[in-house]
């Protein structure tokens, strides 16, 4: 089996993806932003609170699979399973980097 190397800041949303808010949130600019189902989140403190409330709702598994690159953007497909209807699902994260931060975020099925 292949080990995914991913960018350090990808990298490093992964890893605090599985720790809490707080870990989460500092991997991002200032003024960043995360789009998930449907809904922005813009800035730390939206993105803390974002991923609260996600904790709060769901517990779950995200396994990244595969990386690839276009226009400036990284593309993480990942498999997440847990406790949410359609589980499993392969979700694709579409990461835009800034001086070592992610700069925005869009998560699409």
């Amino acid at each position: 089996m292949t080990t995914l190397t991913l960018p350090d800041p990808i990298a490093a949303y992964f890893a605090a993806d599985k720790q809490n808010a707080e870990a989460l949130a500092q991997c991002f600019t200032a003024r960043a932003t995360v789009t998930d189902e449907g809904h922005s989140h813009v800035g730390r403190d939206a993105i803390r609170a974002w991923k609260a409330a996600a904790s709060a709702k769901y517990t779950y598994t995200n396994e990244p699979l595969a990386l690839e690159q276009t226009d400036g953007c990284h593309i993480v497909t990942s498999r997440v399973a847990g406790n949410f209807p359609g589980s499993p699902v392969d979700l694709r994260y579409y990461f835009r980097l800034e001086r070592g931060l992610i700069a925005s975020l869009e998560i699409v099925v």
